[in-house]
């Protein structure tokens, strides 16, 4: 059984837009990939101090459980050069499982949906663009309300179409 799964890519290190497409190529071999936002530049949240980030979502079809998802998403980051060293800090890449379908996990490795979602614009525009309609399984709330309910600020501009 296939299971539609939702994912926020960041980059703000080297060549952004490469990494973003390189990480992108590889996730294609997790799965089918059904939509892809546009790309944002957005301003650095909670490490300020440090070079703008480009982001996108897609959305995917795969057979893999969300556990051996996340093996997978970790093992292409560090393929691309990741290095956990700095909690919030630059990074090469980043994948973020935002939605595993409806579920819901809460282990000591993963948490779906992402905890952070609903506070973050650089997440909620691109995934609004994406699925508007999509319900949180939690909050009930779509993924639009959630983006209407976000507080000015944060700065995120398309810089390219999907």
């Amino acid at each position: 059984m296939k299971n539609p799964v939702y994912l926020s890519l960041g980059s703000n290190l080297d060549d952004r837009a490469a990494n973003l497409e390189a990480a992108i190529h590889r996730l294609e071999q997790l799965g089918e990939i059904t939509a892809k936002s546009s790309v944002y530049e957005t301003e650095p949240v909670e490490m300020e101090q440090q070079p703008w980030f480009l982001n996108c979502v897609i959305a995917l079809e795969t057979e893999l459980t969300p556990e051996e998802f996340l093996t997978r998403i970790l093992a292409i980051e560090q393929s691309l050069g990741r290095r956990r060293i700095q909690p919030k800090g630059p990074r090469l890449i980043d994948i973020d499982i935002l939605f595993f379908g409806s579920s819901i996990v809460n282990t000591e490795t993963l948490t779906i949906p992402h905890p952070a979602l609903h506070q973050r614009r650089f997440v909620l525009e691109p995934l609004a663009e994406i699925v508007p309609e999509f319900r949180h399984p939690v909050s009930k709330k779509t993924v639009r309300e959630l983006l209407h309910a976000l507080p000015e600020g944060d700065a995120v501009r398309k810089v390219s179409p999907n």
